[in-house]
């Protein structure tokens, strides 16, 4: 089967929860707005006291995200990854099928699915998020994916698999193999913690094989060491990327391709939930890309699948309508 996009990362089923103030936040011992890693059983201990509120539960994970969306907005898409033997493996691989049409997910009978709880605030849509990183940690190799990376127009990673452990060797080989098929290598930094702890490992990988580098403002900053208008020369000078995305928020994007900036205008509107904004970004640039669209159509499209994951709970967008809609807006952008 010949692909548009092929993803690699960690499988984590988001569980998401409206929660009405911050009393909850203070009796689970949670600092608002922040990420907590904790093992299975602490994660448990909080989900079972608020699942009374009401769980939404989509698959997870940022290249999760992305591939979802999409698989969404109509490319035929698929994802790789590690669930475990459970319930929420099961559920997990179902939500794949529901917005891909199929998965290449691996599952441990060792280890349980790896779980991200996001306590979500609707005063300002801030997240509180509890995870257990489980099974997605141990994928023992690519296994058959492999076929998929060489068969696939683009190849999506995102920087949390370049975290030192043992994910690493596994998305440097995806990587490399990808690179050397042909296939567009396209790369999510993900997290600025991520751009602090594998700079040298980012910058080398633009330098050899990645095409199209997605990064925020504060991104930019941390792997060029400078400002994210410069951060575009310093960033393209000495690698082979064709394409730099600086997600900029509330202020929208910057774009560079094959020596153009186009800056993109974000989409208005009202805050629900955050999570996986700039993975829908993502989903929604490339999915331009394998349509053969310009820089600046593919981030109009972006910012408004952006945009429409705001404004819900929970990180892909299941309005397909509403996706119909952005895409036909997009394509009036020359």
């Amino acid at each position: 089967m010949n692909l548009d996009v092929a993803g690699l990362g960690n499988a984590l089923m988001d569980a998401l929860v409206l929660i009405d103030d911050d009393t909850l936040l203070d009796e689970l011992g949670l600092t608002r707005g922040t990420m907590h890693p904790v093992d299975h059983s602490r994660w448990s201990e909080v989900y079972d006291r608020v699942q009374s509120l009401g769980v939404v539960f989509d698959s997870g994970g940022s290249c999760a995200n992305t591939i979802a969306t999409i698989g969404r907005l109509g490319a035929q898409a698929r994802y790789c990854g590690q669930v475990g033997d459970d319930n929420l493996g099961e559920m997990y691989a179902q939500r794949l099928l529901e917005h891909c049409g199929g998965h290449r997910l691996q599952v441990s009978s060792a280890t349980p699915t790896g779980k991200c709880l996001s306590l979500v605030s609707p005063r300002d849509a801030e997240r509180t998020m509890i995870t257990d990183l489980g099974a997605a940690l141990t994928l023992p190799s690519i296994g058959s994916f492999a076929e998929d990376l060489q068969h696939t127009k683009i190849a999506h990673f995102t920087g949390y698999t370049l975290l030192d452990g043992p994910m690493r060797p596994i998305a440097t080989e995806a990587i490399r193999l990808a690179h050397e098929a042909g296939t567009f290598v396209s790369l999510d930094a993900a997290d600025p913690f991520v751009v602090d702890l594998t700079r040298d490992l980012l910058l080398d990988l633009c330098r050899n094989h990645v095409d199209i580098l997605f990064v925020n403002e504060v991104e930019a900053q941390s792997l060029a060491q400078t400002t994210p208008e410069e951060a575009i020369e310093v960033l393209t000078r000495d690698t082979r990327l064709k394409t730099l995305v600086i997600k900029l928020g509330a202020k929208g994007s910057m774009v560079w391709h094959e020596g153009s900036v186009h800056r993109v205008d974000a989409t208005p509107v009202k805050a629900v939930d955050t999570t996986g904004a700039g993975d829908a970004y993502a989903g929604g640039y490339l999915y331009g890309v394998t349509q053969g669209w310009s820089a600046k159509r593919c981030a109009a499209l972006a910012t408004r699948v952006a945009a429409l994951t705001v404004a819900q709970l929970g990180a892909v967008v299941r309005d397909s309508d509403a996706l119909k809609n952005a895409v036909t807006d997009a394509k009036t952008i020359d």
